[in-house]
């Protein structure tokens, strides 16, 4: 059965971002320099990158918003592919919610993403035909996670907590109603705990 997850780091006070984002610092002013995000240490940890790469392979079908997806803004004037180079991790479709249209872009390993204009709805319609009975992954960031959670659409959250605050940026639930969660997992990784809550729904 089709389950609709999302993997997201945060920091204490909720923040998936801080304020500054661009292409050299893609995770803005979160205390690191660069590359070298606070946020995202975990990705130096063998074990929660092998983690990672499960999950991904249980995941048929991708959802993200254009700044996850890069840091262009307005109209697509460059031949920009994403932050992952010639083959994404993901080796299944990825539809990108954007307000401006771009044909496909098959990359290496079988990801091709897709640029959706019409709406969290209709990427979602596409991301379910797409994974049949395989997962769906509301895949970041915060901003669009939080109109599908409005749209009663998540079944699971999967949070990577790391113990730092940022005091502003992109933060995980505003806006959102209050939401009945179940605590299913919770463990300790080096410098950050991962927490997965079932949502329950009216």
């Amino acid at each position: 059965m089709t389950k609709v997850t999302c993997d997201l780091t945060i920091s204490l006070d909720g923040f998936s971002a801080g304020l500054n984002q661009t292409a050299d610092r893609p995770f803005g002013d979160d205390g690191g320099d660069g590359w070298g995000s606070k946020l995202h240490a975990w990705m130096e940890d063998p074990a929660e990158i092998q983690q990672q790469m499960d999950k991904l392979a249980e995941t048929k079908a991708f959802i993200m918003g254009r700044n996850m997806f890069g840091p262009i803004r307005g109209a697509w004037s460059s031949s920009w592919n994403g932050w992952w180079g010639d083959n994404p991790p993901y080796h299944a479709p990825v539809y990108v919610l954007t307000h401006h249209a771009r044909d496909p872009q098959p990359m290496e390993g079988g990801t091709t993403f897709h640029f959706i204009t019409d709406g969290i709805e209709a990427a979602f319609k596409l991301a379910r035909d797409a994974a049949g009975d395989g997962n769906i992954s509301i895949h970041g960031g915060a901003t669009t996670i939080n109109q599908y959670l409005r749209a009663g659409l998540i079944d699971e959250l999967r949070l990577r907590i790391v113990p730092i605050t940022l005091g502003a940026g992109t933060r995980l639930f505003d806006g959102v109603p209050a939401l009945d969660l179940e605590q299913v997992e919770s463990r300790q990784g080096n410098g950050f705990t991962h927490v997965t809550y079932r949502v329950h729904k009216a």
